[in-house]
């Protein structure tokens, strides 16, 4: 829609996602120069500037200044502004920034799903977690709409939706309407998936803030995992050059780690490599016609496999010296004591000590939420004891991110007198009271509170055990945080889908706050085809793990069914803390 040369610019946070789909020799069709946005261009000759940007204020202050330097110049250019995924209140920002330029023009780019792998779409939206639960701006709920409407024509109708969480209940009442005004492309048509499952992240903040143990975890954790692929540095190399690696189930290697513990990990590893090795040695009693054959048939995949597995015997060993260093062990013992209620005086010591030695600001800020969920807020002295390490030993300017931690219920502060019962014990008298509709406002007034100790008990989060957890044969969701812990959000997925509905977790639903439902549509037949009645689309609306995605993976497994992630985005501990931490615009 624009021809003739341009110079185009590209924010950065697309570029990753655009990299999956598009390469440079497509994007450089008729463009003479190719900037990041954030660079400003030098002199250019251009008569036509593109940007291809999401829909932020400092974005459009980006632009705004190169229109207004072009108009102060007195140089005449053609401007237009390609918002991906979709246009978010124009008005509201562009013209003010770009008062009368009648030569910017604006268009959107729906680009809201990015398959990941055969059972991950991504939405590449990072910022979805900060926005909703931080800010509370609700702009990117219609685009979780329109993916799910997008889906919905391509594989549905849904015949059953269940969910949890304010944003979840309104992006599926969106997606309702917008189905109704397009009239479904999907009726009358045989589903592939029958089942959706949305849930919000605030439900489980405990499970996204727990060590990941499980392969694909370790490794998004250690070296960042972005948009499905990897950079993989010297150390992991053995060469002085990084690697690129997608990390999906089409490596051989991965596809048969991603899931596993990492203590079961090196095992495998070296089987595997045994076994390379004795296909290797086959062709020592090959005549010409064999050797031939294996050359042309068989050489260049076991190349393959082998610089895989080297590979990840590489990143084995990495993620071995950085968790040493970390006194990793140390951490997941404190980490599990937290989970289960006991020795709380001896994890915030270990806590205090790791703020002391400044070992790590994200860190030592994971580990103080923890305490605070799973003890229903600080009492007021450690809140304030701990805040006042952490700011000495990481630098004041962190009082906007303690701010915004209390805010989101991520680091709260006990009541004077609300202990974990005095909690406990207002739940139970508000749950008696059948009056559903006079209870609401009750139970706002304990909203950001996390309730996780009577969660985990009705629901049975920590596993007993009679001696040690098997972690090479798990026997339950467990096993991707060691045996200690089944993560909340996997869990009420299993239950819901076990009964069907909510019915019996009707306590659970009010320790968390309720915003539970659960539809069938009537416009699809009571007994749609078998197979997609096992298929299940998990929606986590503000970022979903690896950790989960390995445990439903297991879940699938043993109870027969398939599971598809539709996540906003990819999150772990340090992503989801680092988008509180305020950094100068």
């Amino acid at each position: 829609q624009l021809p003739g040369k341009k110079d185009l610019f590209i924010e950065a946070d697309l570029m990753s996602p655009l990299d999956r789909i598009a390469n440079v020799s497509i994007l450089k069709h008729e463009v003479d120069k190719l900037y990041k946005v954030e660079n400003r261009p030098s002199t250019s000759t251009s008569d036509q500037f593109c940007f291809l940007v999401r829909p932020r204020i400092k974005t459009m202050k980006y632009i705004a200044d190169i229109v207004n330097a072009d108009k102060m110049a007195g140089r005449s250019r053609k401007y237009k502004i390609i918002f991906s995924p979709q246009k978010v209140s124009l008005a509201a920002f562009s013209y003010q920034l770009l008062p009368s330029v009648p030569n910017v023009t604006c268009d959107e780019w729906s680009f809201y799903l990015l398959p990941l792998d055969d059972d991950i779409i991504s939405m590449e939206l990072p910022e979805f977690f900060r926005d909703y639960f931080l800010e509370g701006d609700h702009r990117w709920i219609n685009s979780v709409a329109r993916a799910l409407q997008l889906l919905n024509s391509l594989y549905g109708p849904f015949s059953k939706a269940y969910g949890i969480g304010r944003c979840a209940k309104m992006s599926y009442e969106l997606w309702r309407d917008l189905e109704e005004e397009s009239e479904g492309d999907s009726q009358g048509r045989k589903p592939e998936i029958g089942n959706i499952f949305l849930m919000d992240r605030d439900t489980d903040y405990v499970t996204a803030l727990c060590s990941q143990v499980v392969y694909e975890g370790l490794v998004d954790d250690t070296f960042r995992i972005k948009c499905g692929s990897v950079d993989f540095g010297p150390e992991v190399t053995s060469s002085d050059k990084s690697i690129k690696v997608l990390l999906n189930s089409q490596d051989k290697v991965f596809s048969q780690i991603r899931n596993e513990h990492f203590s079961s990990v090196f095992g495998f590893l070296s089987q595997k490599s045994r076994n390379l090795q004795a296909q290797y040695d086959r062709r020592r009693g090959m005549d010409i016609k064999q050797m031939k054959n294996f050359v042309s048939q068989e050489l260049k995949g076991l190349k393959q496999e082998h610089r895989l597995l080297s590979l990840h015997i590489g990143a084995c060993e990495s993620i071995m010296k950085k968790k040493t260093k970390q006194d990793f062990q140390e951490m997941i013992k404190t980490e599990h004591s937290l989970l289960e209620g006991f020795d709380i005086r001896e994890s915030t010591s270990f806590i205090e000590e790791h703020i002391d030695r400044q070992v790590s600001p994200i860190e030592s800020l994971r580990l103080m939420c923890l305490l605070s969920i799973t003890e229903n807020g600080l009492i007021p002295k450690d809140y304030r004891s701990l805040k006042t390490q952490y700011l000495q030993s990481y630098g004041p300017e962190h009082l906007l991110t303690f701010h915004n931690l209390k805010r989101i219920g991520l680091l709260t502060e006990q009541s004077p007198g609300e202990t974990l019962t005095a909690v406990e014990s207002k739940v139970s008298k508000l749950v008696t009271d059948r009056a559903a509709g006079k209870i609401t406002d009750a139970f706002n007034s304990l909203a950001r509170k996390s309730n996780f100790r009577g969660i985990s008990k009705k629901l049975g989060l920590i596993p007993r055990v009679d001696g040690e957890y098997d972690l090479k044969m798990p026997r339950d969701m467990a096993y991707v945080f060691s045996g200690a812990y089944v993560p909340l959000s996997c869990k009420i997925i299993e239950q819901v889908l076990e009964r069907k509905s909510w019915l019996g977790l009707e306590e659970v639903v009010r320790l968390l706050n309720g915003n539970e439902f659960s539809v069938t549509e009537s416009a699809v037949e009571d007994s749609p085809a078998w197979e997609s009645q096992r298929i299940i689309l998990a929606v986590f609306l503000g970022g979903c793990t690896f950790s989960e995605i390995a445990a439903l993976r297991f879940l699938g497994k043993e109870k027969g069914y398939k599971f598809i992630f539709l996540t906003t985005a990819i999150t772990n501990s340090a992503r989801m803390l680092e988008a509180m931490i305020e950094t100068k615009a």
